[in-house]
């Protein structure tokens, strides 16, 4: 595992009081300009490992290594490490302000961000990129989710992250709004930018991903190139594999 320029994970646990971990010892690489894509079934621990690497909800065990740094767990609380804009997280409920505008909402965290010049123009390229022209003076109850999406990768992109986790940002979409989600993920490998992304959508993981983790029951149980979705080794990801084409 190559640890320098990558965000990785080794040996990640994570438990809440006396229950059954919810990560067993999981290892994870995100590179730049690589796209990895987490699948599993509900309960795997997809969430709970986005929260983790993000430092969110930080492990109660185990190595983060940011660019190489190590960030050792556990650790006291007044040690706690905020990654960011370094690493940013893009939910699945967006979470962008009601009471703002779409663009309010993607300058927000560039209050603290003294560059006026660079700002600008990372915000015009972003808009241009994402074509927002239209809609981006309107309220996020004015616009559609597909919109709603883009405002929210425009956000976590204006302030130049090296590394992004989607957490099942697919579930909500359409057919039209995920291919479009494809260019625009494409946009992030061309700016070198490493992508964790969590999905249900198999067929979206095998485009989009260089490389796919198979979660299950807090565990890495395969890893390999999206050409394990096509010839799995374990029966454990054939399993899984054969329950969502029977449900397709």
């Amino acid at each position: 595992m190559n640890t320098v320029g990558a965000l990785s994970g080794r040996g990640i646990g994570k438990w809440y009081r006396a229950t059954e971990p919810v990560l067993k010892g999981v290892d994870i690489e995100i590179r730049p300009g690589h796209i990895t894509a987490l699948i599993g079934p509900s309960g795997a621990g997809k969430t709970t490992l986005i929260r983790a690497l993000s430092f969110l909800d930080p492990p109660n065990e185990g190595e983060i290594l940011l660019d190489g740094i190590a960030h050792n767990f556990p650790h006291a609380s007044h040690d706690r490490f905020a990654p960011w804009p370094s690493l940013t997280v893009v939910f699945q409920q967006l979470f962008l302000w009601p009471h703002l505008s779409l663009l309010q909402n993607i300058t927000l965290p560039l209050i603290n961000k003294h560059d006026g010049k660079r700002n600008g123009e990372m915000l015009a390229e972003l808009i241009d990129q994402f074509e927002m022209q239209e809609f981006i003076h309107r309220y996020p109850n004015q616009v559609s989710l597909g919109q709603r999406q883009r405002a929210a990768l425009a956000r976590a992109l204006v302030l130049e992250p090296r590394y992004i986790l989607f957490d099942e940002i697919t579930s909500a979409l359409d057919v039209e709004q995920v291919a479009s989600l494809l260019g625009y993920l494409e946009i992030l490998r061309e700016r070198n930018i490493g992508v964790l992304l969590v999905t249900h959508l198999l067929n979206f993981a095998r485009r989009a991903a260089d490389h796919i983790v198979f979660l299950d029951n807090g565990r890495t149980i395969e890893s390999g190139s999206p050409t394990i979705l096509d010839n799995p080794v374990s029966e454990r990801l054939k399993k899984f594999l054969s329950a969502v084409q029977a449900a397709t």
